[in-house]
């Protein structure tokens, strides 16, 4: 395998490493192009830039928020499982829970109380016909909106989980207190 010098008084690296090395091989006058002209990056912010992606990378793997808050009705939007009390979700969800414990007539009979796939994988898996959803409607919206309310188990009428999502099946939070 034939070899290639990166930097003068380095050493050796095989040939297939020529095109890696060269992405970050740093001409010894900093700041300057090849050419010497002064139009090349320079290389402190490259490796600042490197590094600012690299944290934001490890901060994304772990779970680290930098917009997180103390608002309960975050909860809402959490993809991580939270719960979210009746009094934080938006006033139509509660309508819709007591539609649903009542067994009444819903705004949209053709989708309401009908199966949920779960194809997201969002919340655990289940028998293909254990999810039923529900719509939530959104003030100033012509069409169903992305809110729902996902049941799970039970009956029609006494579900045994309840489940809230406000961005059409992205994240969810379980509903501890719907039939309190």
């Amino acid at each position: 395998m034939s070899c290639t010098r990166i930097l003068p008084g380095r050493a050796c690296w095989p040939t297939p490493i020529r095109f890696c090395a060269t992405l970050v091989s740093v001409n010894r006058s900093a700041g300057t192009n090849s050419s010497g002209s002064g139009n090349g990056k320079d290389p402190k912010k490259i490796v600042g830039g490197i590094a600012g992606v690299a944290v934001a990378l490890v901060a994304g793997y772990f779970g680290l928020d930098a917009a997180t808050s103390d608002d309960p009705a975050q909860a809402v939007d959490s993809a991580s499982g939270d719960s979210c009390a009746v009094d934080t979700l938006p006033s139509e969800a509660d309508g819709v829970i007591d539609t649903i414990l009542d067994g009444g007539d819903f705004d949209h009979p053709d989708h309401d109380g009908k199966h949920f796939g779960n194809y997201e994988g969002v919340l655990p898996q289940e028998s293909n016909d254990f999810y039923r959803e529900y719509t939530v409607e959104t003030p100033g919206l012509d069409h169903r909106g992305a809110r729902r309310i996902v049941v799970g188990g039970g009956t029609h009428t006494d579900p045994d989980i309840w489940y809230y999502t406000s961005d059409h099946y992205d994240s969810f939070c379980e509903i501890p207190d719907a039939e309190d």
